[in-house]
């Protein structure tokens, strides 16, 4: 059991996405523009919910991590007292430039919808850019933690059980199968606050899978490639593009 995961990993990760899900909270009341006034009580809750849900899936995801050959090598590195410098500028700026590449398509892609579902571009417009910040770190964190560590690494796990490559580890059908349903799912998993602010219409399913999809893919290959710390970083980059400058571009132009 000492031994199963790294244990001093899973504690710096839960911390984490704990502090994570905190910070998320000023955003998800202004999405879903509710009154709920935030009490000890409420937010005690909220830490416990979180803890629990955060302490399973960050065992599961380094116990499968582990197992296909994937996990978070320059915080894993710095944990066995490795200068890891190196690794780390080596990530940073592809990890940089695919987020913002990822957000860019992202706001692309979205063109076509926003006509036909004006309450959600509305409704992301008009939260405050502090809010947007502190979310961009659940995203970054949290939903990577779940996504990613876990539930990709599950599903590539569960490929490596059908069938293995030479190395023994998943094939590439295999990861790509998990990078894609992990992806899809990750779309699929922002319906309910999606419902909070319109109808779950056709088109809103599917901007939900197409637009969250196209992240969820870049950053699983990300994943897979570079670690877990380059996936995080570009999804945090590519929240930035998305609920910071984006909105600041469109009040310049609106003249708002």
């Amino acid at each position: 059991m000492k031994n199963i995961i790294n244990w001093k990993l899973f504690f710096i990760l839960l911390v984490s996405c704990i502090v994570a899900s905190l910070l998320v909270i000023p955003y998800s009341l202004s999405l879903t523009s509710s009154e709920i006034e935030i009490t000890p009580k409420i937010l005690l809750l909220t830490v416990i919910q979180n803890l629990i849900l955060f302490a399973i899936a960050v065992f599961f995801g380094l116990f499968f991590s582990k197992r296909i050959g994937m996990g978070l090598p320059v915080l894993q590195g710095l944990l066995e007292g490795k200068n890891q410098t190196r690794e780390f500028r080596s990530i940073l700026l592809p990890s940089i430039s695919l987020g913002i590449a990822a957000g860019v398509l992202i706001v692309v892609l979205s063109i076509p919808f926003n006509k036909l579902i004006p309450d959600l571009q509305n409704t992301e417009m008009a939260i405050p850019a502090w809010k947007a910040l502190l979310a961009s770190f659940y995203g970054g964190i949290a939903e990577e933690v779940l996504l990613r560590l876990f539930l990709l690494s599950f599903l590539a796990w569960i490929t490596l059980k059908i069938k293995k490559s030479a190395d023994g580890n998943p094939t590439v059908f295999g990861i790509w199968l998990s990078i894609i349903l992990a992806a899809v799912i990750f779309g699929l998993g922002h319906l309910p606050a999606t419902s909070q602010i319109t109808a779950l219409t056709m088109a809103v399913i599917v901007r939900a899978v197409v637009l969250n999809g196209v992240g969820g893919i870049i950053f699983g290959w990300l994943y897979w490639k570079k670690g877990l710390e380059s996936a995080m970083i570009a999804h945090f980059s590519a929240d930035i593009v998305l609920h910071i400058i984006t909105p600041f571009v469109v009040s310049l132009f609106s003249g708002s």
